[in-house]
């Protein structure tokens, strides 16, 4: 049986289009996390981020991989059903937890997130993966934009820095340029949200988000989770979020006392 909060048509359209519209995901569990935004904002992690250039106005704020250091976070990760869906979503016996992710947008950043797919930048192969971004604040205009369908694209889209716009790795043959979907027609989803829904999407799907110009900060949670498939793999250079002394070897599963199985089906 699948959740309550999906249907096998939602299923089906995640498998076909790589994502979905999942109404009140995290609706029982807004609070708690705008409270461990809070208390990530005001004491960030070693991967925080400042995302914008000198004179851009607003400000972009991000951080990922603090669940086990804010416990807010890791409440929602075992208490919420993101868990159990993300195995349906998947069509998988257990779910795994990769890391989560908190992005900031201030009223007047008017700079939009960069087109960009999420699997190049980290070390996992497969294809049983879904990322949840739910917004803690309703969103209108400054929501996550997603290309349906190109999560099955033959080449992944080459990974860049947000801020200096320069390749993560060097280009090979292996990746393809960074498209415009806007330009060439593509078929985006984007949709408006309340606090607490969220958008499911393969890691493999080209994303981006608008700039934040409304008079209320906007505030997403994110959270990356893994299936039975999901197995290490080496990358051109150090992957984002980089894990360092992790010790794992290509192919191989996740270590679990770093990333824990958090649903057996």
């Amino acid at each position: 049986m699948t959740h309550a909060l999906i249907t096998q048509d939602q299923i089906d359209a995640f498998q076909r289009d790589g994502v979905i519209l999942i109404k009140g995901l995290f609706a029982d569990h807004v609070d708690t996390l705008r409270a461990g935004v809070d208390r990530n904002m005001a004491d960030p992690g070693p991967y925080a981020s400042e995302n914008l250039k000198s004179g851009e106005k607003g400000r972009f704020f991000d951080d990922y991989c603090n669940w086990n250091r804010i416990p807010e976070f890791e409440t929602v990760i075992r208490d919420s059903p993101a868990a159990e869906v993300a195995a349906d979503l998947m069509q998988s016996q257990t779910t795994q937890l990769f890391h989560d992710h908190v992005l900031v947008k201030e009223p007047g950043t008017s700079k939009p997130t960069p087109w960009h797919t999420d699997g190049p930048y980290y070390f996992v192969q497969g294809q049983q993966t879904v990322s949840f971004w739910s917004p803690l604040d309703p969103v209108t205009q400054a929501s996550l934009r997603c290309v349906a369908g190109s999560h099955k694209w033959p080449k992944p889209v080459l990974p860049t820095r947000w801020l200096s716009e320069t390749a993560f790795y060097a280009d090979d043959d292996t990746y393809m340029a960074v498209p415009d979907p806007d330009a060439e027609g593509m078929d985006v989803r984007e949709w408006v949200m309340e606090p607490g829904d969220a958008v499911a999407f393969n890691y493999h799907i080209l994303h981006g988000a608008r700039g934040n110009d409304a008079a209320t900060r906007r505030r997403a949670f994110s959270l990356r989770l893994l299936g039975d498939d999901a197995r290490y793999t080496t990358r051109p250079g150090p992957t984002s979020p980089p894990f360092p002394g992790h010790d794992m070897k290509q192919g191989q599963r996740l270590r679990e006392d770093w990333f824990p199985v958090i649903w057996p089906r």
